[in-house]
C-alpha cells in the first residue's frame, strides 16, 4: 500500500502522541490523602501521606463513604488479625479521579473512566489450590486479602477505605463500576454480597423456595441483610430471633412475618415451641445462624426440621467455641449443614442485582444505616457501633 508523505506525517504524528501522552488519565489530583489509622487497640488517629505516583495498572479514588463491619471494630477492640498499624474499612465507595494507562475496564468487563463510582472486591493470590483449582471459590483463598484489612506500607499506605483516598494497587485485586447505585446502597453493597453469598450457600442444599419457612438468628447488619436477601428471593414465611426490640421492628419492615424476643420468650423449649406452632408443628425449612454467641449458635440447631438445613455464617472471627450433642442436632434429623465464609468477586454483579430488586420491591434496605461519622470520628463510630444503639454505622465523607 502506498502512502502519501502526508499520510505518513500524520502517523508519526499520532505515534509521537501517544508515546508522549501521561501514564494516566487524571482528574483534580492531590498531593496528600488522610487516613484513619488504628495505631493501637481503641485508638484510631487521623495522619496525612503524600499519595504515591500513580502507575500504569493503579486506580485512585476520592472516598465518598465505607461501612463500619463487626470485623472492623473486632480488629479496634482486640487486633485479632495482628494488623496493627492498619487503616481499616473494607465496605467502601468512591469516585475515580486517575487510572493507570492499563486499566480499560473492571472485572466484569465494564468499561471505566475518571468520574466512575467504584467499590472493591477480595484480591485473591492466584497461586494457591483454591485459587489454581476452585477458581469460583477464591472466598476461600489462603492470602485472601480485601482493602481495609491490610497492615500498613509506607509505599503504599492508601489501603483502607476509612480515609479520603483509596488507591487500587494490587495484582489480583478485584473492583466494580457502580455508577446506578446511590452512596448508601454502595455501602451498604459488601455487606449485602455476604448475605448474598450465604443465600447460595443454603439455596445449593435444595430446601429455599416460596414455601420454605426460613428462620434467622441474630438481627445485627448481617442477619437484617439477610432478611432482606430471603425476601427479595421470594421466601414468605421468615421467622426472626432476637433480643432488641428496634431490631426485630427493622426485621418486620424488611419482610419478617414471625419475631421471636428472646428475652420474653426466655427459655430454649418456649423458643421451640415458638418456632414449630409457625413452622408446621416440626421446625424450620432452613436456618441461617448469624449471631457471634456461641450460646445462640448451639441453640439455632433445634430450631431445625428433620431434614432441614443450617447455614452458619455468624462467626467471622474466633468466638469462642460452643458443645452440641451430633446425634440430634444432626444426624437423627438428617439436616443439610452448609458454612458461609465471606463472597468471591462473581458474587457482586448478582448482589447489585438484588440490590435492584429489593428497591423494585420497596424493601427498605437503606434505612439499616442509622448513623454516619466524618474520618475524626471514627473512635466514637466504633463505639457507637458497640453499644448497639444503631445497626449499621458508616463513615461518610464530607
Amino acid at each position: 500500500m502506498d502512502l502519501s508523505a502526508s499520510q505518513v506525517e500524520s502517523i508519526v504524528r499520532k505515534l509521537l502522541s501517544e508515546m508522549s501522552a501521561p501514564a494516566c488519565a487524571q482528574g483534580e489530583i492531590p498531593k496528600t490523602a488522610k487516613v484513619a489509622m488504628l495505631t493501637s487497640q481503641k485508638k484510631i488517629e487521623v495522619k496525612e501521606y503524600p499519595i504515591p505516583a500513580l502507575e500504569d495498572d493503579d486506580i485512585l479514588v476520592k472516598v465518598e463513604g465505607c461501612g463500619v463491619c463487626g470485623t472492623d471494630v473486632h480488629e479496634w477492640k482486640g487486633d485479632p488479625f495482628g494488623l496493627i498499624p492498619v487503616v481499616l474499612g473494607h465496605e467502601g465507595t468512591g469516585e475515580i479521579i486517575a487510572m493507570g494507562k492499563n486499566v480499560k475496564c473492571d472485572t466484569a468487563g465494564v468499561p471505566l473512566k475518571v468520574g466512575d463510582k467504584i467499590v472493591t472486591s477480595v484480591i485473591s493470590c492466584g497461586e494457591c489450590h483454591i485459587c489454581r483449582m476452585h477458581p469460583a471459590n477464591t472466598n476461600l483463598c489462603d492470602k485472601q486479602g480485601v482493602f481495609g484489612l491490610i497492615g500498613h506500607n509506607d509505599a503504599q499506605p492508601l489501603n483502607g477505605w476509612f480515609a479520603s483516598h483509596l488507591l487500587i494497587r494490587s495484582k489480583g485485586a478485584t473492583y466494580f463500576q457502580v455508577n446506578d447505585l446511590n452512596l448508601n446502597e454502595r455501602m451498604l453493597l459488601e455487606l449485602a454480597t455476604v448475605a448474598v453469598h450465604a443465600y447460595n450457600r443454603g439455596a445449593s442444599t435444595g430446601l429455599l423456595n416460596f414455601n420454605s419457612k426460613v428462620l434467622v438468628q441474630g438481627l445485627g447488619p448481617v442477619g437484617l441483610m439477610m432478611i432482606s436477601v430471603l425476601r427479595a428471593a421470594g421466601i414468605n414465611h421468615i421467622i426472626a430471633i432476637d433480643g432488641t426490640p428496634k431490631r426485630l421492628e427493622m426485621a418486620k419492615k424488611l419482610g419478617a412475618k414471625t419475631l421471636i424476643n428472646f428475652r420474653e420468650c426466655d427459655t430454649l423449649d418456649k423458643r421451640i415451641a415458638a418456632v414449630k406452632e409457625v413452622a408446621n408443628g416440626v421446625g424450620a425449612d432452613f436456618v441461617y445462624q448469624c449471631t457471634g454467641a456461641p450460646a445462640a449458635a448451639s441453640d439455632a440447631y433445634s430450631y431445625v426440621r428433620r431434614g432441614g438445613g443450617f447455614c452458619e455464617m455468624g462467626f467471622f472471627v474466633n468466638n469462642g467455641e460452643f458443645s452440641i450433642n451430633p446425634h440430634f442436632a444432626m444426624c437423627n434429623k438428617e439436616i443439610n449443614l452448609v458454612g458461609s465464609w465471606d463472597y468471591s468477586a462473581e458474587d457482586y454483579p448478582t448482589t447489585m442485582a438484588f440490590l435492584r430488586q429489593a428497591k423494585e420491591m420497596k424493601i427498605p434496605i437503606e434505612e439499616l444505616i442509622t448513623h454516619s461519622y466524618p474520618l475524626e470520628q471514627l473512635n466514637e463510630a466504633m463505639e457507637m457501633n458497640v453499644s448497639q444503639q444503631g445497626i449499621k454505622i458508616c463513615y461518610k465523607a464530607e
